[in-house]
C-alpha cells in the first residue's frame, strides 16, 4: 500500500508541474518544450478522457479546463482513503 501511496504523490506532483507550465509560453527547441512534452505524455491519459467528457467552462473570449482540477482532487481523496 505504501508503494501506491507514493506513486499517487508521484503523479500529483507531475500533474501540478503541468498546470504551472501551461501558463507559460514555452519556445520551440527548448529544454522545457521537452520536460513539458515528457509531462503531457505522463498525464495526458487520464486527463483526455475526462476532457472529453467535461467540456471546458467558458468564461467569455476564455475557456477553464477543469479535468486537471478534478484529477487533482480525485487523487487526494484516494490518497486520503488508501494512505
Amino acid at each position: 500500500m505504501d508503494i501506491i501511496c507514493k506513486l499517487l504523490g508521484a503523479y500529483l506532483l507531475v500533474l501540478l508541474a503541468r498546470i504551472v507550465l501551461s501558463w507559460f509560453p514555452i519556445s520551440r527547441g527548448s529544454a522545457i518544450e521537452t520536460v513539458a512534452a515528457f509531462l503531457h505524455a505522463l498525464t495526458e491519459p487520464v486527463l483526455g478522457p475526462l476532457r472529453r467528457a467535461i467540456p471546458p467552462v467558458r468564461m467569455g473570449a476564455m475557456a477553464l479546463d477543469l479535468s486537471p482540477l478534478i484529477v487533482f482532487f480525485g487523487i487526494t481523496i484516494l490518497r486520503g482513503l488508501l494512505c
